[in-house]
């Protein structure tokens, strides 16, 4: 009788180590720690902490985002970035994004650009202006200069080029975020970018953009130990762009693994993560 019920032990033991692991890896915040180091950036921002938060997809992390809140608080960040897909829109609830968005505007001042689930959602207008209302600063297609003594930073922000289109199938029109790129950038001051498509490296590279934060590739969703991710959004299986740190002649790219899920219900490999870089002036 015994042998007979070893196999269904097996199985259900399996099952349970499996459904531990899986839960783990979808809710165990882990954070990422990155100096980037550059002549460029002027002495007054000499260990400026930044915080950078991605795809959060309506995710929650306790009980008003507060597991979430606590370790973004841990690190006290000068500010706060987010690129894009706050909410999902396939399971659209704004209320769970702002859970945390009240929570960090008191923690650090936040930047935000869109992605392509606020594009998509057909409420951008009403989650703009909630977000406004919060005191988050918007820079969709936009510039704000953070000052310091005689020091400055610009930083830039490109709406998800997905507001031109209406669904994946149509590919990505990146027209409008060219020429809004070309007209905000100016490589005589060190500056930011946050957009949320990873993808499109080389068109930021163009304009010498010396520090780029984005998101968007769930960092493969699925990540093979000593081979990366296997698949992401507008890029396809093993994705060039999918975690950490690129360079491209004089920018950095940053890319966050990001906070929840969308099309695919699980990660593995892949917990979630907010990523801190600490900006080093030489």
């Amino acid at each position: 009788m015994l042998m007979m019920n070893r196999p269904i032990l097996v199985a259900l033991a399996a099952i349970f180590t499996i459904s531990v692991f899986c839960t783990w890896q979808n809710n165990a915040i882990t954070t990422t720690q990155i100096d980037y180091i550059s002549p460029k950036i002027p002495e007054e921002f000499n260990g400026y902490r930044i915080v950078h938060i991605s795809d959060l997809h309506n995710k929650q992390f306790g009980k008003n985002q507060e597991r979430l809140l606590k370790r973004i608080r841990a690190v006290s960040p000068d500010i706060i970035v987010i690129t894009g897909d706050l909410i999902d829109r396939r399971k659209y609830d704004l209320e769970t994004a702002m859970l945390f968005i009240n929570g960090a505007i008191k923690i650090a001042p936040l930047y935000y650009v869109s992605g392509n689930h606020e594009a998509w959602s057909g409420d951008y207008a009403n989650i703009s202006e909630r977000l406004r209302s919060s005191g988050v600063q918007i820079l969709d297609d936009t510039k704000a200069t953070m000052i310091r003594g005689k020091g400055k930073i610009d930083i830039l922000g490109l709406s998800d080029p997905d507001f031109l289109t209406y669904s994946y199938l149509e590919g990505t029109n990146t027209s409008k975020l060219r020429e809004h790129l070309e007209r905000l950038s100016d490589d005589a001051v060190f500056q930011i970018l946050l957009c949320h498509r990873p993808e499109l490296f080389e068109i930021y590279a163009r304009e010498n953009i010396d520090l780029i934060f984005s998101g968007h590739a769930h960092g493969g969703q699925v990540r093979i130990p000593f081979v990366g991710a296997i698949v992401a959004p507008d890029q396809g299986f093993f994705p060039k762009y999918s975690s950490g740190a690129y360079t491209q002649n004089q920018s950095t790219m940053i890319v966050s693994r990001g906070l929840g899920n969308s099309i695919i219900p699980i990660r593995i490999f892949n917990r979630p993560e907010i990523v801190v870089v600490t900006l080093r002036s030489e």
